[in-house]
């Protein structure tokens, strides 16, 4: 992609004639850096998540569609290992054995609504292929306030997910191994602290660590559904007739279609309804897929449905023919027992066995990661409609969203202890959140078809709509079913939390309102006539040395020195001190504090200032900082408390001027020579130089083909082509001079490319690849290139900024 600059621009335009000693300019090194010392828990970071990422390296760490299907399905898929356990756990107690029967024309029905949703969904991310979850649907159409009824209904089941899923892996592990029943949290929360290891290592490293056993369980079940089907159909597959101590008791074998039995049945399809949870996660983190995210995204959820269906049918199927009813504690699970009778109780039937079991508790332990990758991302958006914390919108070290992932392990955590990890006191929790959700989105997206009529509306139109009616219905179930099993806390959270974001939100918007009133008035207004710079000394040492010499550059019409007297001997001392340093008319004023009370005497000096009302004051303060931590304990924190009473004065500005005591305790700048050194000593010890290096870096090759000349290698007056990456952008006010400057950089100096006449070029930014063509000259005093002609090189997949439009 080529940009042309205006005729009244040309390239070819010689630039202004030098001025002199001009020829003695050079374009700015690279190699001159600044090196900053590496703090204890950066060296931490780095130990155990690996060097961090920069942020070219986003669109990198895309996923291609089974990497995918591994990191967004997991949660969706795992639920088919105990959605027939919850039908059967309902239906037993009332109805007995009667419940073998009913279980999978239950299960049907739920599939009914998983293939409306699947349809459903792949209408969503079509239209919202930057992220179509609830939360951004609800918000476009429906606005903010319904927007954050989606968004917590949906954050909070993020969390139950979790919750959920490590107590179902736990439970799939004790079945293997009953010693461990009595460590069911300890084992349950050690799943989520290794999960949220994973992912604070990426979202590749995720994906590779939970792919395999995803994918593990699906050839598992697979081999079990097929084995199974095959003995029910030459007639080899047993049926359970006795049941040990600890089933769950069964209820009379009657099925009478009363009103109790249809509460029932509905009872047992809302527990059923976990079944469906997690299809909205591929909708929510279609911008993780590799391009075309919306196609991959599409064929990905198809795959998740199918698979979960076949699976959730097939389990169905098998356990109402088997006759296995779940267990009091738990454990042994229905797809334990189901595999046992399966695959029978031979050496190698014990062998699948025990496969089984460890795939079950892998996924289901794994899919906790569905919530870990979206959780984070939606809270993000919260954060950028200013509803949540902004630090959730902040990527970390591996470019994922640290802040989010951890606020989510601890209120796993939390909940898996408060619980005693027990699955089915969860689950009544579990699903009323997510088909909240479903709900607005599905009538958000019936919304987005009737206001912009695009192509295929009405048939988009019908799905959405029958797809929002029926959960709706089936939120009224699961609301009414298990309220008092324990839904009522969902019930009474989610308005709660949405109140406290709307809070939240009026205090942002609050502090925008106010820094924004006046603000270009504000910079423009005239300054005040007298400038006083005041620093605060205590003895003449060093950290005062450094900043009485940094006070004496901002040229003041006054500049004096202060100092507190609060020790007499010490106050002599440095008066002493002060005649014999000889510093002119620099003046030291003596200031009495009878009550000891810094802060106050300090406003009473600066407001004598400021009373005239045409007065700036500057107030230094000078300030130690230590290589240490401890160090710091050993001394007080004066100008800290100092400059926070200070700040609060109108036109009096504070600044704390450091002293770093300690060679190591500062950044320091490496010149070439010293660089060179470091990189050999790095060689030496087997280590790189420095981070990880930007991966989007022209290489050499690139650089210079087609008669491409390094940026270090230009002379003034040169003709030359550069090619590099758009380090840094000047922006100009409307107001001055139609100018766009931008600082190019490639491995071996930076160049500042100059557009007179222009304010802005299409698809010029920061991070984009040039190659700029044109003749050097002098610009400001430094080597530039004046109204090139460029060609943007291609643009990278990164991912779209988190307000999800």
């Amino acid at each position: 992609m080529s940009v042309d600059t205006p005729p009244s621009a040309s390239p070819d335009s010689a630039p202004p004639s030098p001025s002199p000693g001009t020829a003695h300019l050079t374009p700015t090194r690279r190699d001159v850096e600044v090196d900053l010392p590496e703090t204890t828990t950066y060296r931490l970071k780095n130990r155990f998540l690996g060097p961090p990422l920069h942020t070219e390296e986003l669109a990198h760490e895309r996923l291609g569609k089974p990497t995918a299907l591994a990191v967004f399905a997991s949660d969706n898929l795992s639920s088919s290992a105990y959605a027939t356990e919850e039908i059967l756990r309902v239906l037993i107690v009332a109805v007995g054995a009667a419940a073998f029967g009913l279980v999978v024309p239950l299960t049907l029905a739920m599939l009914v609504v998983l293939g409306v949703l699947i349809l459903s969904y792949r209408q969503t991310i079509k239209a919202y292929p930057s992220a179509g979850g609830a939360y951004i649907v609800t918000r476009d159409n429906f606005g903010l306030m319904p927007a954050q009824v989606a968004g917590v209904a949906l954050l909070t089941d993020y969390i139950l997910t979790v919750a959920v899923s490590v107590a179902a892996g736990t439970a799939a592990l004790v079945s293997a191994a009953p010693s461990l029943g009595p460590w069911t949290v300890e084992i349950s929360v050690g799943f989520i602290l290794l999960i949220t290891f994973g992912n604070l290592r990426g979202v590749k490293e995720s994906g590779k660590l939970f792919g395999v056993p995803t994918y593990f369980f699906i050839l598992m079940m697979g081999v079990l559904i097929t084995t199974g089907v095959y003995k029910m159909a030459t007639g080899s597959l047993p049926q359970v007739t006795q049941y040990g101590p600890g089933v769950v008791p069964f209820g009379t074998d009657a099925v009478v279609m009363s009103v109790a039995i249809i509460s029932l049945l509905l009872h047992a399809f809302a527990s059923g309804g976990a079944a469906v949870t997690g299809v909205e996660a591929i909708s929510n983190g279609v911008p993780a897929f590799k391009p075309p995210e919306w196609k991959n995204a599409r064929e990905t959820l198809v795959v998740m449905g199918t698979a979960l269906g076949v699976m959730f049918l097939g389990l169905s199927i098998l356990a109402a023919h088997l006759h296995v009813a779940p267990y009091i504690e738990g454990f042994p699970t229905v797809i334990s027992q189901i595999g046992v009778l399966t695959f029978g109780d031979t050496g190698f039937g014990n062998v699948m066995h025990l496969l089984l079991d460890g795939a079950t508790m892998m996924i289901l332990v794994l899919a906790a990661n569905t919530s870990f990758a979206d959780f984070p991302r939606l809270a993000s958006f919260h954060a950028g409609d200013n509803f949540m914390p902004r630090q959730l919108t902040k990527r970390g070290h591996r470019l994922v969203f640290s802040n989010g992932i951890i606020a989510l392990a601890v209120s796993a955590i939390v909940l898996v202890i408060v619980t005693g990890a027990k699955v089915d006191k969860l689950i009544p929790l579990y699903a009323i959140g997510v088909f909240t959700s479903f709900t607005l989105s599905q009538a958000g997206m019936a919304r987005h078809h009737t206001r912009l009529k695009e192509q295929g509306w009405r048939v988009g139109l019908a799905i959405n709509a029958t797809g929002a009616v029926m959960t709706a219905v089936i939120t009224v179930v699961i609301g009414t079913t298990k309220f008092m099993h324990g839904a009522w806390v969902i019930i009474i959270l989610v308005p709660v939390m949405v109140l406290l974001l709307m809070r939240l939100n009026k205090q942002y918007e609050s502090e925008i309102e106010e820094l924004a009133e006046d603000a270009p008035k504000a910079a423009e207004a005239p300054i005040m006539r007298r400038h006083v710079v005041l620093v605060f000394v205590e003895n003449l040492d060093m950290a005062s040395a450094r900043a009485i010499q940094y006070a004496r550059t901002l040229m003041p019409d006054e500049l004096r020195a202060v100092h507190f007297d609060l020790d007499p001997i010490r106050t002599e001392d440095l008066t002493d001190a002060w005649r014999e340093m000889g510093l002119g008319r620099l003046s030291l004023d003596i200031v009495e504090v009878p009550d000891r009370r810094i802060e106050a005497t300090a406003a009473e000096i600066v407001a004598r200032e400021l009373v005239a009302g045409d007065t700036e004051v500057t107030v230094l303060l000078p300030r130690r900082e230590y290589t240490r931590r401890w160090h710091r304990l050993l001394h007080d924190r004066t100008a800290d408390k100092l400059a926070a009473t200070l700040a609060t004065l109108p036109h009096c500005n504070v600044t704390v001027v450091p002293y770093h005591l300690g060679t190591s305790g500062g950044a320091k700048l490496v010149t070439p020579i010293a660089k060179t050194k470091t990189k050999a000593k790095s060689r030496a010890k087997g280590k790189a130089p420095g981070s990880a290096p930007r991966p989007t870096e022209l290489s050499d090759d690139d650089r210079l083909a087609d008669g491409q000349v390094p940026i270090a290698g230009t002379g003034h007056r040169d003709r030359v082509t550069i090619a590099g990456r758009v380090q840094a952008m000047r922006v100009q006010p409307r107001s001055g001079v139609a100018t766009l400057e931008c600082t190019v950089a490639d491995a071996t100096g930076t160049m500042t490319v100059v557009f007179l006449g222009r304010r802005e070029l299409p698809g010029l930014h920061t991070g984009r690849n040039i190659v700029a063509t044109g003749v050097v000259g002098d610009h400001h005093g430094r080597l530039a290139m004046l109204n090139p002609s460029i060609e943007l090189l291609s643009e990278l997949e990164h991912e779209l900024p988190p307000t999800g439009h």
